[in-house]
């Protein structure tokens, strides 16, 4: 059953559209925005599109002090018959209330909170932009609002959707990165929030990313915490191996966030043919695998990126090429056929898109 259609109060001017080719990632904001509160005794409730406009809270609000907030990333797309379409939206409402769980946050009822982001996108669908690459980056997330400093687990929250239109991420193509092995910091560990989508798991990361950007990095590869020894994420994303014709991703086990785009790509790769394991791997192992030459690629998945592959690591002075820094025909298969689905240019056999009217 579709969600209540909400109130919408419009803005009194609208603001200029930025044009495609100076979009970036995250600097411009659509002219609405969906908001709704909840309380104990009444749950969530009084939802509404409202202009875009910053969020008043008291000093005192949980979620300065405590941290607990949690937040989802996905993304619409133009086609060239001019339709809106989201990849997998039920996906980031289910793993939505997983982060809440762990954050002791109260849960959304997923098919209507999503029903409030279609109205919301509908209202602002001149804001999808249509070049190739483009899309509209959709982030909702829900702070702590009471006002209280005691420690335990606010009695009020405020959930928000924001949309901002984003260009390419590869302006100049699809290009292999080089990527640093972290060893130093931790981003997170079994038993913790890594699971989470929450904001502590981002900041902790930024010593360790400015570090490797120094360096001449594009991103950071996170190990575990307890031995610094099996590999977990790389920056933002999810990380594949391609090993002698098999693919292999770390397991999860709690300190890895569980991406959309990883499951599509275990699917997708099933559905192929190429066998997928999920399971623990170290970097003693793919260096071994290097030296061996049966590392074949290797390659990160996430929302911004959808398929970004890596052409090196850099791990204890050591440079580690994959596939002379050239993009594997995996990589580029998966890149051009998830792309495909999103922006419906070709057919979407496992029905992940969702059209908003």
């Amino acid at each position: 059953m579709s969600a209540t259609v909400v109130e919408v109060e419009k803005v009194e001017k609208m603001k200029n559209k930025p044009e495609d080719d100076q979009l970036g990632f995250g600097k411009y904001f659509t002219d609405h925005m969906f908001v709704m509160e909840y309380c104990d005794e009444t749950g969530w409730g009084n939802p509404r599109i409202s202009p875009y406009e910053p969020i008043t809270l008291d000093p005192a609000a949980v979620i300065f002090h405590y941290g607990q907030t949690v937040f989802e990333g996905l993304k619409a797309y133009r086609t060239n018959d001019e339709r809106i379409l989201l990849f997998r939206p039920d996906m980031n409402m289910k793993r939505m209330n997983k982060s809440c769980e762990r954050l002791s946050m109260p849960p959304i009822d997923e098919a209507e909170v999503l029903d409030y982001l279609k109205q919301l996108i509908s209202l602002e669908k001149d804001w999808v932009p249509s070049s190739e690459g483009t899309s509209l980056y959709i982030r909702p997330f829900i702070i702590a609002t009471e006002p209280f400093l005691g420690l335990a687990p606010s009695k009020q929250y405020k959930l928000v959707i924001i949309l901002s239109p984003v260009g390419s991420y590869y302006p100049q193509g699809i290009q292999p990165v080089d990527i640093k092995v972290e060893e130093q910091y931790t981003r997170a560990v079994r038993g913790g929030t890594g699971m989470a989508k929450t904001a502590g798991n981002y900041c902790a990361t930024f010593n360790a990313q400015s570090t490797a950007s120094k360096q001449g990095f594009s991103q950071v590869l996170w190990l575990d915490a307890i031995e610094k020894k099996y590999i977990e994420e790389v920056g933002t994303s999810n990380v594949f191996f391609k090993v002698n014709g098999e693919v292999i991703t770390p397991e999860l086990t709690g300190s890895i966030l569980p991406g959309i785009t990883r499951m599509s790509v275990i699917e997708m790769l099933r559905s192929w043919g190429i066998p997928v394991s999920e399971r623990k791997i170290s970097i003693d192992e793919v260096y071994e695998y290097h030296q061996e030459g049966a590392l074949e690629e290797v390659f990160c998945t996430g929302t911004a990126a959808v398929i970004s592959p890596v052409g090196a690591f850099e791990w204890r002075g050591t440079s580690i090429n994959i596939n002379d820094k050239q993009i594997g025909d995996v990589s580029r298969r998966l890149y051009d056929t998830l792309t495909g689905i999103q922006t419906g240019k070709i057919a979407d056999p496992f029905h992940w898109t969702t059209e908003v009217k």
